[in-house]
């Protein structure tokens, strides 16, 4: 397999391939083609994909009508998905007209992917994005990425994780109603709404997390809710960082120089946009709410170590009073009258209860017991 880091200067500038297919010896799992109108998506045998070198040579024999038609992509699309994200890169380097895109390019830090739309060819786009999702049973964020290299009639797309955006693609493509735009711009389209999509439930997900502990907070069981709360601020801060990429790099597929058959429709963009900043408030908000959820528990910490301390103090008085009284009868002074009374032990000790019985009773009254 050709390596992404190789340079392609000697690559065809229409985005061709002279030394062969565009995915040699790479696995594909699935293909699909995408016809125009509402025909909708068929599954096809992976074997039988057409490789890019065969869609050039066939296009320099047609006539420039029909070459004019498979630029705009009047016709059905292929679209495969290959195992993983190198093999996107493989076949980005082999239509590059410079040198191929790299690991180290599309992710700054191994954890946190980053958003790239990539012109590589006259019609040719990579589009590499995060992709996040949420588990309930440990309640974590985690991310992957979605890859997908653009052409004339041919999108090639491979995801890491597990965000099944391909799963929602098929869904969102198999849907009735009037489809509009050419079949790639169709398949960009399912794809950028499935990422979003992923988002909207991970924020979903988070929600609820953040009213569970908001109960687990003002639960009286007292189970400390504070390591709870940073999970979740954490999480949130994982899910905005694999978030805003996306708002940042996908208005790059509205630039004048994209070929039309590649761009995405604009109104659409646009709502996407307005979807991941709105995502984007309500994960700000549930980050303030457990800020507010973090002082409110302090502050209850803080009451109850003060209710507990008045309790000590209480019993510590209450205690105190009959070694006072213990300590007066114990001095044993000759002149003291109560020690040849015969009364003198039964009065001190009903001295002693009746003073811890008017402390408790003074102390239950104030709200110290």
């Amino acid at each position: 397999m050709t390596k992404p880091t190789d340079p392609r200067v000697d690559a065809p500038r229409d985005g061709s391939s002279d030394d062969g297919p565009l995915l040699p010896g790479v696995h594909v799992l699935a293909a699909w083609t995408v016809d125009p109108g509402a025909a909708g998506v068929r599954e096809v045998d992976p074997g039988t994909l057409r490789d890019a070198r065969a869609v050039d040579d066939a296009a320099r024999d047609d006539e420039d009508g029909d070459r004019e038609d498979r630029r705009n992509a009047r016709g059905p699309a292929t679209w495969a998905r290959v195992a993983d994200l190198d093999d996107v890169l493989d076949a980005a380097a082999r239509v590059s007209t410079g040198p191929g895109p790299t690991r180290h390019e599309l992710s700054r830090h191994a954890h946190h992917p980053l958003a790239h739309v990539r012109r590589l060819a006259a019609d040719w786009l990579l589009l590499v994005t995060p992709t996040a999702w949420f588990t309930e049973a440990d309640r974590q964020v985690r991310t992957g990425q979605f890859a997908a290299l653009l052409g004339p009639g041919t999108v090639v797309t491979a995801e890491e994780g597990d965000a099944d955006v391909h799963a929602t693609m098929l869904d969102k493509l198999a849907a009735p109603g009037d489809p509009r735009g050419t079949p790639v711009q169709r398949i960009v389209s399912a794809a950028v709404l499935a990422i979003v999509g992923g988002a909207s439930q991970v924020e979903l997900g988070l929600g609820d997390a953040v009213a569970d502990t908001e109960r687990v907070v003002f639960d009286q069981q007292r189970e400390d809710p504070v390591e709870r709360i940073y999970d979740l601020k954490r999480e949130i801060t994982e899910a905005r960082r694999a978030l805003m990429p996306v708002s940042a790099e996908l208005p790059e597929l509205l630039d004048p120089d994209v070929p039309d058959h590649l761009a995405v429709n604009r109104r659409m963009l646009e709502r996407v946009v307005t979807t991941v900043e709105r995502i984007d408030r309500h994960l700000d908000a549930h980050d303030d709410l457990l800020s507010d959820m973090l002082q409110v528990h302090m502050s209850q910490v803080s009451v109850r170590q003060n209710e507990d301390m008045r309790k000590i103090s209480a019993w510590a008085a209450i205690l105190v009073y009959p070694t006072i009284v213990a300590g007066v009868y114990g001095m044993n002074f000759r002149n003291m009258p109560e020690l040849h009374w015969a009364f003198g032990y039964p009065f001190a000790l009903g001295l002693m209860a009746a003073g811890c019985l008017v402390l408790y009773r003074v102390f239950k009254r104030v709200g110290w017991l």
